[in-house]
């Protein structure tokens, strides 16, 4: 399994601070069972080591980065530490989200700041630094993680217009980065079993699922993940400035 031979990826998010797995610790995982080496960032330092040691384990590359991504030192520190290690950067996967606040106007300035900061500024001040070192290499490919939330209304206001702003800003860095060889696309996660919405799933979320997914079913971790890897390789070399929805058919319905 080599789809990712001589590739260098980072992966943001990708530690699970609780037991299960999340969508970046998946894709790091699966980055590196194909071959990359992976920079597996987080936040919580101890649960990027974690994603790291089971990589090692299995045989693959990769090496733990703490950062707050939202923090634009921090950020550019990531693509430096990941070129001084590696030499190069070939493949971004901005996975790093939350989804906290209140319901509809119930949310406060500082949800509202702290959820556009992660979902959304974070994304762009991982491109800012990643985009001159792809160059570099001759291209590259981001993936950034947005959600059906973007297409659809919800309760939570600030996480579904973050995550539309990651889908406008998927677009444009698309069209701005196609003649550097750089391809920008985005996956748009229906309802996923990971351990951030862990705490909330009940029958009421399962009642939900059941309604509105035609494949009756939640999601898992690595069917996000090999999308991302999809979009990521070579085998998606024409495609740029997309939306994949992994939903379980929610989007047809």
């Amino acid at each position: 399994m080599s789809r990712l031979k001589d590739k260098v990826a980072i992966v943001s998010g990708a530690g699970s601070i609780r037991p299960g797995m999340g969508n970046g610790k998946a894709t790091a995982i699966l980055f590196a069972r194909e071959g990359a080496k992976v920079i597996a960032v987080d936040k919580n330092l101890e649960a990027a080591v974690e994603t790291v040691k089971l990589i090692v384990e299995a045989g693959g590359e990769a090496k733990a980065v703490q950062a707050d991504v939202t923090r634009e030192a921090e950020a550019k520190n990531v693509i430096d530490t990941t070129v001084a290690a590696y030499g190069k950067l070939d493949i971004l996967f901005n996975n790093v989200g939350i989804g906290l606040g209140g319901s509809g106007l119930k949310v406060t300035e500082e949800e509202w700041d702290a959820v556009m900061g992660t979902n959304l500024k974070g994304v762009l001040f991982m491109c800012k630094y990643a985009v001159p070192e792809m160059e570099k290499a001759g291209g590259g490919a981001i993936v950034n993680n947005a959600s059906m939330a973007a297409f659809y209304g919800h309760r939570i206001y600030a996480y579904a217009t973050s995550k539309a702003g990651v889908t406008a800003l998927t677009r444009s860095l698309a069209v701005g980065l196609a003649k550097y060889n750089i391809r920008v696309n985005c996956v748009a996660p229906g309802f996923i079993d990971t351990p951030m919405v862990q705490p909330i799933m009940g029958e009421k979320r399962e009642r939900n699922v059941e309604a509105r997914v035609p494949l009756g079913r939640h999601g898992k971790a690595e069917e996000i993940a090999s999308a991302v890897l999809f979009l990521a390789s070579d085998e998606a070399s024409y495609i740029t400035g997309q939306i994949l929805c992994v939903d379980g058919g929610m989007s047809a319905t």
